[in-house]
């Protein structure tokens, strides 16, 4: 395996060997991962506890990120040694060390019942990408889970959040302050801040092209590319006031022979809230342009079924007058009212639509607002003008200034329902996009 560390990564590590906590924070792609699991796979080795624990906000993350990360993994590391496997109905990575095997078992930990998929083991050392992204039932049961290790060790990683958010309240800054006043053991806490410009394995260009992603005066380019934690303030989409005039097209500015296929996505309306409708065409360049938006008044649990799959048949109509020959894809739903996707899916079908409804994927609303962000500094977001609702919701949304977490503010004053149905409509296309 080929990796240069700096030197301050490198001192992190040596002292990740005998630190009982150890806290990587920092950019995005700054090498706190590879970090993480280089010094956990070294002391795994002659770790004298059989069973470990592997956690990421989704059992998917990681594997991905703990697992293979980008071929750094433990896969990498241990090679033929290690192979992945069941452990009492747990994904586990079973590895040969010098030592005997040891078992890894992998989990996600973000959801207020994820602890419940730990139990019943004891664990050696404890290794967590996204910690802040982990419920604190689960980080509290891990915790538990260690108290008969024969050697602990826990590894953290995170990208920086809100100063409020409480990881940091509840356990990072909390083991900092307590091991300056002598209160935990020399070396106990081992925490280490990195930025992007200090993974020495990435190229200056590469660098700087992950960089020209973000807008410089956005909180985002202070937490993923210098680091920084801060509070998610203001305008959630500053980006669209500056590139306006080249985002928003008009009507027809998209051909559709440029055009790979159109998903919809459909928020079905709350208290007070409407019903809404947005189209995304895919284009063949990469990029995704928002090209239709419709609402209907109605609350959750009084919304006529009707109603929505007759005016969700007229949109399609009309999206196929606009895009003839263009496929629409899918329509995918809020997934919280499933007798109105069952009733739509049945109709659609009926009356001959080849579109698939499908729920949504849900994924957190931060990660949708970065990706539409990412798209927009790309230069590859678009908006018709025609998109009135879309146009208005993109404009006015704010962070909400009381949560300590990265909220949109939704009292009302913006529409965050035809953001949610506009991020349906793209949400699991992020990755390939």
């Amino acid at each position: 395996m080929e990796y240069r560390f700096s030197e301050k990564h490198s001192r992190y590590i040596r002292r990740c060997a005998t630190a009982t906590v150890n806290v990587a924070e920092g950019a995005v792609r700054a090498g706190k991962t590879v970090d993480n699991v280089f010094a956990f796979a070294y002391l795994l080795e002659d770790a004298p506890d059989r069973i470990h624990l592997a956690t990421g906000a989704t059992l998917g993350a990681a594997k991905l990120n703990i697992g293979d990360c980008n071929g750094l993994g433990l896969e990498g590391i241990f090679g033929p040694r290690a192979r992945w496997g069941k452990y009492r109905g747990n994904e586990c990575m079973k590895i040969m060390t010098r030592t005997g095997e040891k078992i890894v078992i992998f989990s996600g930990g973000k959801n207020a019942d994820s602890f419940k998929r730990i139990r019943g083991n004891s664990y050696g050392m404890w290794i967590a990408t996204e910690i802040n992204l982990h419920h604190d039932t689960m980080i509290k049961e891990a915790f538990n889970r260690q108290l008969a290790a024969k050697r602990r060790r826990v590894f953290w990683d995170l990208n920086p959040s809100s100063p409020g958010a409480p990881i940091y309240k509840n356990y990072i800054d909390l083991y900092g302050e307590k091991q300056r006043a002598g209160e935990l053991p020399a070396g106990f806490f081992n925490y280490c801040h990195f930025t992007i410009f200090d993974n020495a394995a990435l190229p200056r260009r590469r660098i700087e092209e992950i960089a020209a992603q973000y807008d410089p005066g956005s909180v985002w380019y202070r937490r993923d590319i210098l680091g920084e934690r801060c509070a998610a303030e203001g305008l959630v989409y500053p980006l669209f006031h500056k590139l306006r005039d080249r985002i928003v097209a008009g009507r027809n500015e998209v051909d559709p022979s440029t055009v790979a296929f159109i998903n919809v996505g459909v928020d079905f309306g709350g208290n007070r809230s409407k019903t809404t409708f947005v189209a995304a065409a895919f284009c063949r360049d990469g990029s995704v342009a928002v090209v239709a938006d419709h609402a209907i008044d109605g609350v959750k649990g009084e919304i006529d079924s009707e109603r929505v799959n007759v005016e969700m048949l007229a949109f399609l109509g009309e999206l196929g007058e606009r895009f003839p020959g263009t496929e629409i894809r899918y329509v995918f739903c809020d997934s919280e009212a499933q007798y109105l996707i069952n009733g739509l899916r049945r109709r659609l079908r009926r009356e001959g639509s080849t579109a698939r409804v499908e729920d949504c994927a849900k994924r957190r609303i931060k990660d949708r607002i970065d990706f539409v962000n990412s798209l927009m500094a790309a230069g590859r977001f678009r908006v018709t003008e025609n998109c009135g609702l879309v146009i208005r919701g993109i404009g006015e949304a704010m962070w909400d200034p009381d949560s300590m977490a990265d909220v949109r503010l939704d009292d009302f004053t913006s529409d965050i329902d035809i953001l949610d149905a506009m991020e349906y409509a793209i949400e699991r296309y992020m990755k390939k996009l």
